[in-house]
């Protein structure tokens, strides 16, 4: 058995596509005119299907989530169902009213963070929008919630992460999250080119390793990359080893983490927008319970498959062994099921 004890099993919720801000690097093309969203019937149950499932976060996110009225009774579901919960947010509508709302009810509150001002306003298509975030953090710290930034790393800004650490430091945040920008979403039309390259990931790994070492307690640095080293020792943590010959004894939080719903009711495994032919279903036509069982048989192994495909791809030796393993996974996922497409009307 190989499967790792050390993952989180998250649950990722994004109720709804509607948004304050048009934010270049979107990857749900979520804005103000998007009017998607779910019943709060189907998610409650969704939460609770989730639990059983052995999920113990709650992740919530869109969307601006804050947008999504009833989502305290998720919030407060969640906590019924002993999950931990956390909401990310462009931070924009922290108002008092928000923040009472939020209270007791999230375990972590995380805020999108670009770079510098000019960076931030840059690819949030807004000129107020660095400044709007920040009057809010005074708030934020007043209402003793724990929260920390996530910052979306581009060819533009990385040379930013010293600016942004000091900045997530000085107002008091106990987490940076460096997650690397995808082209999905709004960023396959605004942010063509942006995504970085293995030179500028490898740069952002190395200073992410020195952050940790100099800041030590005082800020937790995490950031969506791993090494080849790691990569090797712990297929299990990558759903990578050998097909587990008896996946019924292990919940289905064991199988895949995270776990995503996607604002039109759509359930896909690791990533927003991941391939639909890895998809479990939609909530709208099943409940997550159903979907789980039938995932389990029509489409465990050909996702496992998938996972070792691309595990045996980039373990192969390389100068630069940085690796944006769930933007690969989903990349390569994509290919070959076009791959898949071509070779069926090509016999046909």
């Amino acid at each position: 058995m190989a499967l790792t004890e050390n993952f989180s099993r998250i649950l990722q919720i994004h109720p709804s596509r509607r948004c304050n801000l048009h934010c270049l690097h979107c990857y749900s093309s979520s804005s103000p005119e998007e009017r998607d969203q779910l019943s709060v019937p189907l998610l409650l149950q969704a939460i609770t299907d989730a639990s059983e499932q052995g999920y113990t976060i709650a992740s919530f996110s869109g969307g601006e989530p804050l947008v999504y009225k009833p989502l305290p009774e998720l919030l407060k579901q969640a906590h019924q169902c002993q999950m931990r919960t956390t909401v990310t947010s462009n931070g924009i509508l922290l108002d008092e009213r928000h923040l009472e709302q939020l209270t007791g009810a999230v375990d972590l509150l995380a805020i999108s963070l670009d770079g510098m001002p000019a960076s931030h306003n840059r690819m949030r298509s807004s000129e107020q929008a660095f400044e709007k975030m920040a009057a809010r953090l005074e708030g934020v710290r007043q209402s003793g919630i724990l929260f920390g930034f996530i910052f979306t790393l581009t060819k533009q800004n990385f040379r930013e992460l010293d600016w942004v650490a000091n900045f997530a430091l000085e107002q008091g945040a106990k987490l940076l999250q460096i997650h690397p920008l995808a082209e999905v979403g709004h960023a396959t039309q605004s942010l063509v080119g942006y995504r970085p390259n293995p030179s500028i990931l490898s740069y952002a790994y190395l200073k992410a390793t020195r952050l940790r070492e100099t800041l030590g307690d005082k800020l937790f640095i995490q950031i969506d990359l791993t090494h080849q080293d790691l990569l090797r020792l712990n297929p299990g943590s990558f759903f990578a080893d050998e097909l587990l010959k008896n996946e019924q004894d292990y919940s289905f939080a064991e199988l895949i983490s995270p776990l995503v719903i996607e604002a039109d009711g759509t359930v896909v495994p690791m990533q927003h927008g991941f391939d639909r032919n890895y998809a479990l279903g939609n909530l709208n036509q099943a409940s997550l319970a159903e979907l789980t069982k039938y995932w389990r048989q029509e489409r465990y192994r050909a996702f496992r498959e998938l996972c070792q495909h691309v595990y045996q791809e980039l373990i192969e030796p390389n100068e630069l062994p940085i690796i944006d393993w769930y933007e690969t996974l989903m990349c390569l996922g994509k290919m070959s099921n076009e791959n898949e497409d071509r070779t069926i009307i090509s016999i046909g």
